[in-house]
C-alpha cells in the first residue's frame, strides 16, 4: 500500500483577505463622502457604513459565496400534489436579503419620511455589492418600482402598497419586479404582444413574459398592449401586477421555469405565463413606456452605482495581494508593471465611483425641480448604464490575473465578480441600446449643452479653489471638443459612433467631477489620475515617444499603492500632448 503523507503548503504567500473591513480598506471612500454629504448625514451614516464595510468583507461575503453555489429552486407542486408553484431559496440568501431590506433598508430608504439624500441609499448599495450583487436587482426593482408607483399611480392605488414597499419588518415587507421582456420585444419594446383586456371592471394580463428577475415578487410593473389599442409604443401601457389578489388567493399567472445563468446564481430570473392576471392600470393609457422609463433609467443609474462597486471590490482585492504577495524576492506592488496594471483599474474604477456620487446628488436637485439637473440626470444615467458597466468586465477580469491561479478557483470572490459584472451591459438595455438613448437625450430632450454648462461651472468651481491653470485649460480644450463631436454625432444621426462619442462624453465628465472632487478634498492624487485619463483615454498617442522618466515612474508607483500625491506631483502627470494640444487650439 502507498503511504500518502500530507503536504504542508506555506500559505504566506497566498494572500487571503476574508475578514478586511471593506470601508476602512478603501482610502477614498470617506474622503469622497465628506465632500458630497452634509456634517449631520455623514455623522450619522459614517457608523453605518464602517459595519456594513466590516460585515462586507467577511460575513456578507461567506453568505454570498454559499448563495451562488446554491441557486434557486422553482417548486411546482407541494409534496402533497397541491397545484402550488413556490421558488426555495437558500437560506444564506435569505440571510442577505434581511439584512438588505430590513436592516439597511437599501429598497425603502428613498420612501421614508425624512430620507437621507440619495446618495447614502447608493454608498451603501456600493458596499453591499462588493459582497452580494444579484440580490442588488431586486432591492433595485422594489426601489425603483415604488418610486414609478408614487409617481404615476392612483392615489388609492399607492395607499394600497406603498406602506408594504416601504416597511422594513421582513416577515411584512414587499417585494417589487419589472416584467418587461417577451421574446420578440426585448429592447424594442413597441413589438410588446402582451394583452391586457377589460373583462368586468378589471385588466386581466395574457401573455407570456421572457426575462423576468425576482418572478415570486409581490409586486411586478408590467407592460402591456389594451386588446383595441394601436400597434407601437403607443399602445402600451403599463399595469401593477400583485402576486395576490384581495382575498389571498395567488393571481393567475405561472412561473413557467428558471434561468440558468452565466452570473447573478443566488437570484431567481423565471419566465412568466400570464393567464388572465389581474392588474391595476398605472397613470395613462397609451403611456406605459414613457412611464416606466423612469423605472429603467433609476434602475440603470443602479446598474452604474453596482458596476463601481464590484470595480472596487476588484481593486481592494489587487491592492491586498500586490502588497502582500512575494514574486522575485519583491512585493507585487513594487514592480512598475503590476504598478500599471493597478493603476489601468484604478481609473475607470474612480470615474465610476465619481458618476454615480455626482449623478445621485444631481437627482436630489433634480426631484426638488431643478431643471438643469434634470437635463443631467437625464444624459449622465444613461453614460455610467453604458460605460461604468462595460469597464466593470475588463477590470473584474484583470484582478482576477493579479490574484494568479487562485483568482479563476470559486473559493475566491474573483470569478464570482467576472461573472457577475457581465450583466450589467445587457440588463436594462445592452451596450447598443443605452449608447443610442444617449442620443436621444441630446436629440430629443436637449440634455448635452446644461450638461456642458454644468462642468464649466465646475471646472471654474475647482479653479477658485486652486486647480493648476494648466490643468483646468486641457480639461477646458477637451471638453469643447468632446462635446461638439458627441452633439454633430446626434444631430447627424451618425449611429454607428455613438459609442465613441459616448465614451468621450463620459470621460471627461468623470475627469472633471474628479478634478472637482480632488480640489473639494485637497487629494492632489485624485488630480494624478485625472492626467491619467486625460492621458490615456481622450488624447491623442505617439507611439514613438518613450514610456515615463523616472521621475514619473516613482509617482505613480505612490498613486498606484494609493499614497498622497503633492500638487507638484500631480502636475508631472500631465502629459506634455495635454499642454501642446492647449496651445495648438489657441489663436495665433
Amino acid at each position: 500500500m502507498t503511504n500518502h503523507s500530507s503536504v504542508s503548503l506555506n500559505p504566506s504567500n497566498v494572500p487571503d483577505s476574508h475578514g478586511i473591513n471593506l470601508f476602512n480598506a478603501d482610502r477614498t471612500l470617506a474622503r469622497l463622502l465628506a465632500v458630497y454629504l452634509s456634517e449631520a448625514e455623514l455623522t450619522q451614516w459614517t457608523p453605518t457604513l464602517e459595519r456594513l464595510g466590516a460585515r462586507a468583507g467577511g460575513e456578507l461575503d461567506s453568505l454570498a459565496l454559499s448563495a451562488d453555489k446554491n441557486p434557486p429552486v422553482l417548486h411546482q407542486r407541494t409534496r402533497s400534489g397541491g397545484d402550488t408553484q413556490s421558488i426555495e431559496k437558500h437560506p444564506d440568501f435569505i440571510a442577505l436579503e434581511k439584512v438588505a431590506y430590513a436592516e439597511l433598508g437599501l429598497s425603502s430608504l428613498s420612501h421614508m419620511a425624512n430620507a437621507p439624500a440619495p446618495l447614502v441609499k447608493y454608498a451603501l448599495t456600493y458596499l453591499f455589492v462588493q459582497a452580494e450583487f444579484g440580490l442588488c436587482c431586486p432591492v433595485s426593482m422594489t426601489d425603483s418600482l415604488t418610486r414609478t408607483l408614487r409617481k404615476y399611480g392612483d392615489p388609492q392605488l399607492v395607499a394600497r402598497y406603498l406602506p408594504s414597499l416601504a416597511n422594513r419588518d421582513f416577515d411584512q415587507l414587499y417585494q417589487g419586479a419589472m416584467f418587461m421582456t417577451e421574446q420578440d420585444a426585448g429592447s424594442d419594446v413597441s413589438q410588446t404582444v402582451t394583452q391586457a383586456r377589460h373583462e368586468d371592471g378589471q385588466w386581466k394580463l395574457y401573455g407570456e413574459k421572457w426575462f423576468c428577475s425576482n418572478p415570486d415578487a409581490d409586486l411586478a410593473m408590467v407592460l402591456a398592449r389594451a386588446a383595441d389599442g394601436p400597434a407601437g409604443l403607443k399602445g402600451v401601457s403599463l399595469f401593477l401586477l400583485p402576486k395576490r389578489l384581495e382575498d389571498g388567493s395567488h393571481n393567475a399567472y405561472r412561473i413557467v421555469r428558471l434561468k440558468d445563468k452565466l452570473g447573478t446564481r443566488s437570484m431567481a430570473s423565471g419566465e412568466i405565463s400570464l393567464e388572465g392576471a389581474t392588474a391595476y392600470l398605472v397613470g395613462e393609457m397609451g403611456r406605459g413606456f414613457q412611464q416606466m422609463a423612469d423605472m429603467i433609467n433609476m434602475s440603470r443609474l443602479s446598474n452604474g452605482v453596482r458596476a463601481a462597486g464590484m470595480m472596487r471590490r476588484a481593486v481592494t482585492e489587487a491592492l491586498y495581494i500586490a502588497r502582500n504577495r512575494m514574486a522575485f524576492a519583491k512585493h507585487l506592488i513594487e514592480m512598475p508593471l503590476m504598478q500599471r496594471q493597478l493603476l489601468k483599474m484604478q481609473v475607470p474604477t474612480e470615474q465610476a465611483r465619481s458618476m454615480f456620487m455626482h449623478t445621485a446628488t444631481l437627482l436630489a436637485k433634480a426631484d426638488k425641480g431643478d431643471e438643469q439637473a434634470q437635463k443631467c440626470v437625464r444624459i449622465l444615467t444613461p453614460l455610467i448604464k453604458f460605460r461604468a458597466c462595460r469597464d466593470a468586465r475588463r477590470v473584474t477580469g484583470d484582478a482576477m490575473e493579479v490574484r494568479g491561479g487562485v483568482g479563476y478557483i470559486e473559493e475566491f470572490s474573483d470569478a464570482r465578480l467576472v461573472r457577475d459584472s457581465h450583466l450589467g451591459s445587457i440588463w436594462e438595455g445592452t451596450s447598443n441600446i443605452v449608447a443610442l438613448d444617449i442620443a436621444r437625450a441630446v436629440t430629443r430632450e436637449d440634455a448635452l449643452q446644461p450638461l456642458q454648462d454644468y462642468l464649466h461651472t465646475l471646472l471654474a468651481d475647482s479653479l477658485s479653489l486652486g486647480l493648476p491653470n494648466a490643468s483646468a485649460k486641457c480639461l477646458e480644450h477637451v471638453l469643447e471638443r468632446a462635446f461638439a463631436g458627441m452633439n454633430y454625432m446626434a444631430q447627424s444621426h451618425c449611429s454607428e459612433d455613438v459609442r465613441r462619442a459616448g465614451s468621450a462624453v463620459y470621460n471627461i465628465s468623470s475627469a472633471i467631477f474628479m478634478a472637482w472632487e480632488a480640489m473639494q478634498a485637497n487629494d492632489f492624487a485624485r488630480l494624478g489620475l485625472v492626467h491619467l485619463l486625460l492621458q490615456h483615454k481622450l488624447l491623442p498617442k505617439d507611439p514613438l515617444v518613450p514610456g515615463y522618466t523616472q521621475k514619473q515612474l516613482a509617482i505613480l508607483a505612490l498613486l498606484a499603492d494609493e499614497q498622497t500625491l503633492t500638487s507638484a506631483q500631480a502636475l508631472e502627470l500631465l502629459p506634455a500632448v495635454a499642454q501642446n494640444a492647449v496651445r495648438a487650439a489657441q489663436p495665433a
